[in-house]
């Protein structure tokens, strides 16, 4: 194996695995710095009932699903409720737009058709999928996994839609002195690129930064020296939507692939 990372500090932002990550990086050279943006993501059985029963007595034209686990976690959460087939027969009542091929087998094995799927996996694929559609006076019940889609969500609204969101996960922050100490490392040079394992974690850098009022100089060391390495599609979409240029996606969708690919990115 090349040792395209040498001397390259190279961030890992996940919480798990993180062991197997810094063996991976060492291997090529690097020296790998663990700064966990993950924070927690549970499972939010008491927040999404009132919700459900919401959608089962009002019904919606639109559901779009954007994740294979959280389609399976609500319907889980419907039955656990008492109210599975309510929510299905709803579900079916209305068109369906779907983001990532789990999410398309997850509803196919419910039997539920879908009129509108991405193209590629990303939520920029799945607003171009309904760009066909009139969604002025339409009610829309979008499912989100943890995070927030506010390209999504902004795009319906300015449509003329009402969205519901559901969100079977819920995500609590990471500890801000963590990012707090990444946002600094980053500007003063001190790292070479962040590994992001999801959005969640793109998301947690960025909101802190504005917070603190490093944003724009954040996304300039990203344009610059600091490369940002993205796991898979809608990480690297996170990405881009937070003004990151300088990214590197590999083909497979795992972290060793990753960090091979970031190796890769060194050499050249």
């Amino acid at each position: 194996m090349g040792k395209g990372l040498e001397g390259k500090k190279i961030v890992i932002a996940g919480s798990r695995k993180t062991e197997e990550m810094s063996t991976i990086i060492e291997k090529q050279g690097g020296i790998p710095l663990v700064r966990s943006l993950q924070g927690t993501v549970f499972l939010a059985e008491e927040s999404i009932e009132k919700p459900l029963r919401t959608v089962i007595e009002e019904g919606a034209d639109w559901f779009l699903f954007t994740t294979g686990m959280g389609t399976e976690t609500l319907v889980g959460m419907a039955e656990k409720l008492g109210i599975k087939e309510e929510f299905l027969n709803r579900v079916k009542e209305a068109k369906i737009g779907t983001r990532g091929y789990k999410t398309f087998s997850a509803l196919k094995k419910l039997h539920i058709k879908v009129n509108a799927v991405d193209e590629d996996g990303t939520t920029a694929g799945l607003i171009r999928a309904l760009e066909g559609y009139s969604f002025k006076g339409e009610k829309v019940v979008v499912q989100l996994h943890g995070e927030k889609a506010p390209r999504l969500i902004q795009s319906l609204e300015s449509q003329g839609a009402t969205v519901l969101e559901l969100l079977p996960y819920e995500h609590i922050a990471p500890e801000k002195s963590v990012v707090e100490m990444l946002c600094r490392e980053i500007i003063e040079g001190k790292i070479d690129a962040v590994c992001f394992t999801t959005a969640i974690q793109v998301r947690a850098l960025f909101d802190v930064a504005k917070e603190i009022g490093m944003n724009d100089r954040l996304r300039a060391c990203f344009g610059k020296e600091i490369v940002a390495g993205a796991v898979g599609k809608i990480t690297a979409e996170a990405c881009r939507e937070e003004g990151i240029r300088n990214i590197v996606v590999p083909e497979k969708e795992r972290m060793g692939a990753l960090i091979i690919e970031l190796g890769e990115h060194y050499k050249k």
